[in-house]
């Protein structure tokens, strides 16, 4: 994926509610304070990612700027990420945290799940 602008293209991106599913029947999950990631081993070229922010942790203001650091952050990760489907679920106190700190806690999560492979420019 290129670096234009670190946005998530579309075909990057779990929509369907189907694929929602998918990815949280096949119960792997991993989980920190922060985040909680549901991951399927797909036939993908690519990664998939979907987001999932509660209405608990706030407003849609809130909620939308969540899911833009979420992918913003994802988007800086994408030449490290495996070729998998992901669902990525912000627990509370998400609201709280900068661009830095979502980065840290969300790199965190990404490599318990084995989806964040270390590279050269970590």
């Amino acid at each position: 994926m290129g670096e234009s602008g670190l946005a998530i293209k579309k075909t990057y991106r779990v929509k369907r509610t189907k694929d929602f599913n998918q990815i949280f029947s096949a119960k792997h999950s991993y989980a920190n304070r922060k985040f909680v990631i549901y991951k399927l081993n797909t036939k993908q070229p690519h990664f998939r990612v979907g987001l999932s922010v509660s209405k608990k942790l706030g407003h849609a203001v809130v909620r939308n700027r969540i899911k833009r650091l979420i992918r913003h952050a994802v988007a800086e990760f994408s030449s490290n990420l495996t070729k998998e489907d992901f669902v990525i679920i912000a627990r509370a106190g998400v609201q709280e945290l900068n661009f830095e700190e979502v980065k840290t806690n969300l790199k965190h999560v990404l490599k318990l799940s084995k989806i964040y492979v270390d590279g050269e420019n970590d």
